[in-house]
């Protein structure tokens, strides 16, 4: 998919998933953002840049990690994910954390302005990954981390199925490149290349439980990477499409509910 087309699929995408994202993902995405904030290790006063932050799930962690003598500034693609994060931060009360429109390719900061870089579950959506990593080192301080997740292998994604589904559909190539970070050692070697140095990760296995099959459906369509696609189809295709994606899903479903295997890898480095 041509950069430019790929960028503006997952801005207006996400501008459809925003109101879904929390819904359905919030606590399937925690094992992956629990071990990338503890491998990140912010402390009290730090300034940090949340990449890809939708609707802040990780900034306003950092917030809290950072204290009072912190900040964390969230970027997002997403008009939609910006607004609502800015809307959370307000309704909480959060002082120190501000959200901003951005690409994460082209990151509107002067260079060695932050302690800490996080990019949750964002990478995988960016065309040009290595080029994110490169301007995210160029805003860090000498000595400063970054802390990045990804998704794992496809064949270690039980939901994998859904991005074939889509595009049979309407011929979108979402996401064509979706796991090719989650390949073993696949993250570091993106990472040595950005100029990161003492580099580790971790790989994990997790299980996304949805209650019904309109939860996992729901997940699978409304509140993530193939929204966009999604609101293209009419009712008759998009019941096509949820008997297909719940067939694929079958092998996971326990009663009424669903535990689907997934799998993350984290990754940080230093400056």
């Amino acid at each position: 998919m041509e950069p430019a087309l790929q960028r503006r699929v997952q801005r207006y995408g996400w501008d459809k998933a925003a109101l879904y994202y929390e819904t359905f993902w919030q606590d399937q995405l925690r094992p992956a953002q629990d071990l990338l904030l503890e491998m990140a290790q912010l402390q009290p006063g730090e300034k940090v840049l949340d990449v890809a932050c939708g609707t802040g799930l990780v900034s306003f962690r950092a917030s809290d990690a950072v204290k009072s003598g912190g900040f964390v500034i969230g970027t997002d693609i997403s008009d939609k994910m910006v607004e609502m994060a800015s809307a959370i931060a307000g309704e909480k009360k959060y002082s120190a954390v501000a959200f901003s429109r951005m690409d994460g390719e082209e990151l509107q900061f002067p260079d060695a302005d932050f302690d800490v870089v996080l990019c949750s579950l964002g990478l995988m959506y960016m065309p040009d990954p290595l080029k994110a990593l490169k301007e995210m080192h160029r805003v860090l301080r000498p000595g400063g981390r970054i802390a990045a997740a990804v998704w794992g292998r496809r064949d270690h994604c039980g939901w994998a199925e859904i991005f074939e589904l889509v595009d049979k559909r309407v011929a979108s190539e979402v996401c064509p490149m979706f796991f090719h970070l989650g390949f073993p050692d696949r993250l570091n070697l993106f990472l040595a290349t950005a100029g990161y140095a003492n580099i580790s990760s971790q790989t994990i296995s997790t299980i996304l439980h949805y209650a019904t099959d309109e939860d996992a459906c729901g997940a699978a369509f409304a509140g993530g990477p193939v929204a966009l696609a999604y609101n293209k189809f009419n009712d008759q295709v998009k019941e096509e499409a949820h008997a297909e994606y719940l067939a694929s899903i079958s092998q996971y479903k326990k009663e009424q509910s669903y535990d689907v295997p997934g799998e993350f890898v984290v990754a940080m480095g230093f400056k």
